[in-house]
Order: C-alpha cells, then sequence, then structure tokens
C-alpha cells in the first residue's frame, strides 16, 4: 500500500498535502502503474507463446511442463493485476487531490469544503483499496462522492471522447466490429466529432 504508508511516514492527510507533494506522489504510482501495465502485457504474449507451442508439441512430457508453465504465467498475470487494481485506484486518489487543490482558492471564495477529507474517509478508502472487488471504476464513483466533485467544476477522468474509445472497444470484444482497421477510423471519428462539438458550444 504504496500511498498510505507514505503518508503515513510523512504523518501528512492527504488534505494537508502541497500541490507539489501529491504530483511527486502522482508521478511515483504513474510509474509503477505502467511497469505493472508492462509485465502484464509482457506475461500475456508469452502465455500466448507457451500455448502455441504447446499445441504443436508432441511429447506428453514436454506439454506437461509447458502446461504448468502456463498456469505459472495466468497466477502471475492475476497476481499483477491485483496490484494493477491496487496502484490504479491509489493513483485515483492522490490525482484526484492534486486536482482538487488546484481548484482549493475557487473552493474556498464559494465556502464549499472542497478537498476536505478526514481521518475516517481515509480510513473508508484505505478499505476500498484492498478490496479486490472493487474495482478502479467502482472506486472512482465512490471518490468522487466522498470528495463531492460532482457539479463543482471538476473534470471527470473520462472525457466524452476516451468514454467513445471504450465503447468501440468494447464493440470489438464482443464481434460487433471485426475489422481493426474499421474500429480505428470509428474511433477516431467519433473523438474528432466530440471535438468539433465541443468547440462549436
Amino acid at each position: 500500500m504504496a500511498l498510505f504508508d507514505w503518508i503515513t511516514k510523512r504523518n501528512k492527510s492527504l488534505s494537508q498535502m502541497t500541490r507539489q507533494e501529491l504530483r511527486r506522489q502522482e508521478l511515483l504510482l504513474q510509474r509503477e502503474r505502467d511497469q505493472l501495465l508492462k509485465r502484464i502485457n509482457d506475461s500475456a504474449a508469452r502465455k500466448q507463446e507457451i500455448f502455441a507451442k504447446g499445441r504443436e508439441e508432441k511429447s506428453p512430457e514436454v506439454r506437461r511442463v509447458l502446461a504448468q508453465e502456463f498456469d505459472l504465467k495466468t497466477t502471475e498475470q492475476l497476481m499483477m493485476a491485483r496490484q494493477l487494481n491496487i496502484r490504479t485506484k491509489e493513483y485515483l486518489t492522490v490525482t484526484r487531490m492534486r486536482m482538487l487543490r488546484e481548484n482549493a482558492e475557487k473552493a474556498r471564495s464559494m465556502g464549499s469544503r472542497l478537498g476536505m477529507i478526514s481521518e475516517r474517509d481515509l480510513v473508508t478508502l484505505e478499505k476500498l483499496i484492498e478490496n479486490d472487488s472493487i474495482t478502479a471504476e467502482m472506486y472512482q464513483d465512490r471518490l468522487d462522492s466522498m470528495l463531492k466533485m460532482e457539479g463543482e467544476g471538476v473534470e471527470s477522468m473520462l472525457t466524452p471522447g476516451s468514454k467513445q474509445v471504450l465503447d468501440i472497444w468494447e464493440q470489438m470484444d464482443t464481434g460487433l466490429i471485426a475489422d481493426p482497421n474499421q474500429a480505428f477510423d470509428e474511433a477516431d471519428r467519433r473523438v474528432r466529432e466530440r471535438h468539433k462539438n465541443a468547440e462549436g458550444a
């Protein structure tokens, strides 16, 4: 739990951290997250190689070894996925607090408690971060609610354009769009339209 270990050692709550401290922690978590993503992708590629090799292998002994290696790689993937889920939730927390810091002056002028977070809230966040059944998306919704970001002028991490890209990927996952080039063109078209409509608004 890198985030909360850091908070404990520094004896500072999130609301007491400076924007610079939050930014440094945000960069550290982002680097860890990127490293985990690379390891997960490398592991997935290795699993495909193992599976393809086992399919062509005729020796039962070699097949058994490859099957064991495939199983171990899967276990490794699941462990890294758990760490990625935790790091993503920690990253979201720090990023949100940095954004709130940047809007603190506006919040104070409006008499808002935006950015104020209690020790009880920190305990709740810690439990949510450790809970594997809480996805990053679920955590983001809960975090936004706790920090009262809805309607306070702080944008969501997911823009309308990025949601369109996610929608295209989901359509590819379900087979609605089979051609990768067609999917890319459609995603590009939708995002461009979003930007164009936003500029014209």
